[in-house]
């Protein structure tokens, strides 16, 4: 999920050509019939960037929905009043299945009735996998986890009793949906947008990039001033998504020019893709550098390695993303042959350089 996201200060070489933000129920016209939406957000990341697309005779799409907290739907009520012309929202694209992103996707879908979804497959998916964990207990295979991830029985326990939360961020799906394919075109507001799908911080985030007016909407796939965040979920416990994220930079990188305008889910509307890009690639690789060393100097479990990683000191609140990501380098780390792990007898994991 969003919210645990490291902060970075904003790069040399970026341009924030915009100088205005839209206030909550208001628009703001980016390019001839796109508009910028922001949303409040219940966490220490406050807003979301939403797009409003005017698509003439059909109707409307919205890029991404916010969570379905009152403030959002309220703000969401005052633009169809005001801004939507008499014309329906006819289409609901989400980038990715991160309940600020999906969250009302399904309020949306019954408020304006024949609303098409469009995702990619695995977003669909594993959002209607997490939203049906809602009401479960935790399963063993969570428990065993972060059991070896060094959590105590408090952390467990907190663990067991929150499991379950993301369905209460996400208003309930849609039954069917239009999938989102990468590199097919679909036409938004009068022009050609091409999906690019990235990978790591979510299993298959769609990108919009139109070459036409070089403009990308990249969602939580590119953000000038926080890097997403990168994890390992107790679903696949093997996987690499680090590596995943710096392939998908690196794939961004060959298909959309530095001088692009990137409109983010977060922080503001920028230029310098490029640098961005390189910028992050490189916040990674010398995490991992620093990860490397720790190693080498004893075998650790994953909560010892936190400040090789993160910038400041985790707290309980944290614990969870902070780990899944602490497994991601861990596990990218492993994946080039860097770092080894073994579970001990009470299934702690410890990790030592290779």
């Amino acid at each position: 999920m969003d919210g645990f996201q490291t902060k970075t200060p904003a790069r040399a070489g970026l341009d924030y050509p915009i100088g205005d933000v839209p206030a909550p129920g208001e628009t703001l016209e980016i390019l001839p019939g796109l508009h910028w939406v922001r949303m409040p957000l219940p966490f220490s990341l406050k807003w979301i960037n939403l797009w409003l697309i005017d698509d003439g005779e059909a109707g409307w799409t919205i890029v991404d929905t916010g969570m379905p907290l009152d403030d959002t739907k309220k703000a969401w009520r005052k633009i169809f009043e005001q801004k939507l012309d008499g014309r329906p929202v006819w289409r609901i694209i989400v980038t990715h299945m991160h309940p600020d992103h999906v969250g009302n996707a399904g309020w949306l879908s019954r408020k304006f009735p024949g609303a098409e979804l469009w995702m990619s497959q695995l977003e669909y998916i594993t959002c209607r996998m997490l939203v049906a964990d809602t009401g479960r207990e935790a399963p063993q295979a969570g428990i065993d986890f972060y059991r070896a991830a060094g959590w105590n029985e408090d952390q467990i326990k907190t663990y067991c009793d929150r499991f379950g939360g993301f369905g209460r961020g996400v208003s309930q799906m849609p039954d069917a949906y239009r999938r989102l394919v990468d590199g097919e075109t679909i036409r938004l507001g009068g022009h050609d947008w091409q999906v690019i799908v990235g990978r790591g911080h979510s299993p298959e985030h769609a990108c919009l990039f139109n070459a036409e007016q070089n403009v990308m909407i990249s969602g939580d796939q590119l953000l000038p001033r926080i890097s997403s965040n990168v994890s390992v979920h107790p679903t696949e416990p093997l996987a690499n998504p680090l590596k995943d994220w710096l392939d998908s930079c690196r794939k961004l990188r060959g298909h959309v020019p530095e001088d692009a305008l990137i409109l983010p889910a977060h922080n503001e509307p920028f230029r310098g893709a490029h640098k961005r890009l390189d910028d992050l690639i490189r916040g990674h690789e010398v995490g991992l550098r620093r990860l490397k060393q720790r190693l080498g100097q004893a075998p650790r479990r994953v909560i010892d390695v936190f400040p090789s990683i993160f910038g400041r000191a985790i707290g309980d609140d944290v614990l969870s993303m902070a780990t899944g990501e602490a497994i991601a380098h861990l596990r990218c780390l492993i994946g080039r042959g860097e770092a080894t792990v073994s579970r001990d007898g009470d299934g702690v994991d410890w990790y030592t350089a290779a």
